[in-house]
């Protein structure tokens, strides 16, 4: 979706011919139709692919089909995708992928399988095509081509500490000069306590500097070029880098959400940036259950514009089976998964879910699931999906990105050397269309 507002995508209508396509062709849906045969699946270790995977059985129950499932850590699940597609090995027939960032590249290079008609055309009778965010839906096409459905919708809050907030004197931050007043306050506090951790790994570090660069007022890209030297540019490379440096934890270069959500959970940081979907890992074992809150992150001169992305299902152009596997992407993406993975912290990209009465009684038995919730609304309302740069290139930009902002974590280069560095770098990337 580039720069443009996720809120603008939201409410797209859905035309009707869609709907009473899909209705008047899943009458006969067989679900027993690909029984016996094998269908392997790229996953993503992260809670999205974890919480979807407590159903594998229900999976191989209801369509007599084996999943073989082949799951890495994010960066390792990345390169193995490119190792299996640039060789057009029918290795894998289904994989998780994120459309705002390798979405026009892969495409481009003809990875994805066109799910358009099977989208459609061979649906059961409950898949409710039309229930799905038409936003992550759109996202996800690509020169008219729909190559992933939507698994969830995220984007990262700022998870916090009630207790060591109210034991330091620190209001909930409003704005991001409050957060980092407050990180300082806390240090001076509580030194054995974390006051601030964000992503500072290179190619995570897109993620959340996006979200802050949209809140200051700052764009990627102005007139055709690479932007990270403008003012606002600066400021925020200057603002994010200072915060992980002076509050950050040890090693904060290496952080990604797997040692984010670690550091939180195990109480040794007052506040956590990081996404959404981490909710059910900083939860696990219950010991933040009572002490967190959440919030989008807080606003800057441009208000509140918070990274709104989603992991997105796609079946492999080189899939021997990708009726089979078009299969497994839709049980992955109905209404009745979408819900049971709601139920542990993953948020659907159906709307509907959220007046289910099942997942209504989740959210209302615990304060912060209800924080969560409205968290995501503003998401859903205000987000923006530019993460990175807005060129078939995106994720070579996330690199550039992160090293311009650990430089500086470092003390490596000046705010002035980083940016110039980045821009040049970036200003190729961005020429070679």
């Amino acid at each position: 979706m580039n720069a443009r507002m996720f809120a603008a995508r939201v409410a797209l209508p859905v035309l009707a011919v869609v709907a009473v396509s899909a209705q008047a062709n899943a009458a006969d849906f067989d679900w027993k139709k690909f029984q016996g045969k094998t269908v392997t699946f790229l996953a993503n270790n992260n809670p999205v692919g974890q919480a979807l995977l407590t159903y594998k059985a229900d999976f191989e129950k209801l369509t007599g089909i084996t999943l073989k499932v082949d799951g890495y850590q994010e960066q390792q699940m990345r390169q193995r995708l490119v190792t299996v597609m640039n060789a057009r090995s029918d290795e894998v027939d289904v994989f998780m992928t994120l459309p705002s960032r390798e979405g026009e590249q892969f495409a481009v290079s003809g990875w994805y399988a066109d799910l358009s008609a099977m989208s459609k055309n061979e649906v059961a009778t409950d898949y409710d095509l039309a229930g799905l965010s038409q936003a992550l839906l759109k996202a996800g096409t690509f020169n008219g081509k729909l190559t992933s459905m939507p698994m969830n919708i995220e984007g990262p809050i700022l998870y916090y500490r009630t207790d060591i907030l109210k034991k330091c004197g620190v209001e909930k931050p409003a704005t991001i000069k409050d957060l980092e007043a407050a990180a300082q306050k806390i240090k001076a506090c509580d030194s054995t306590i974390t006051p601030f951790v964000s992503r500072g790994l290179k190619p995570a570090v897109a993620y959340t500097f996006s979200n802050m660069l949209h809140n200051i007022g700052g764009t990627y890209m102005a007139n055709g070029k690479s932007n990270l030297c403008s003012a606002k540019g600066k400021e925020t490379l200057d603002t994010y880098s200072r915060l992980l440096r002076e509050y950050g934890p040890p090693g904060v270069v290496n952080y990604s959400f797997q040692q984010i959500s670690a550091l939180y959970r195990g109480g040794r940081a007052a506040m956590s940036f990081e996404s959404s979907n981490e909710l059910r890992t900083v939860m696990d074992g219950g010991e933040r259950l009572k002490d967190t809150g959440l919030t989008p992150f807080p606003a800057g001169e441009a208000g509140q514009v918070p990274t709104a992305i989603g992991w997105g299902m796609a079946v492999s152009a080189y899939s021997k089976e990708p009726s089979a596997a078009w299969y497994f992407v839709q049980w992955a993406t109905s209404p009745e998964i979408q819900k049971r993975t709601a139920l542990q912290g993953i948020a659907p990209p159906r709307p509907a879910v959220a007046n289910d009465p099942e997942y209504r009684k989740w959210i209302d038995a615990e304060p912060v699931r209800k924080e969560w919730q409205a968290a995501l609304d503003v998401l859903a309302t205000k987000g923006s999906s530019e993460v990175g740069y807005p060129i078939v290139a995106n994720p070579q930009s996330r690199e550039f990105i992160g090293q311009a902002v650990q430089d500086l974590i470092l003390k490596q280069k000046t705010v002035d050397q980083a940016c110039a560095d980045a821009d040049k770098a970036l200003d190729a990337l961005i020429a070679q269309k």
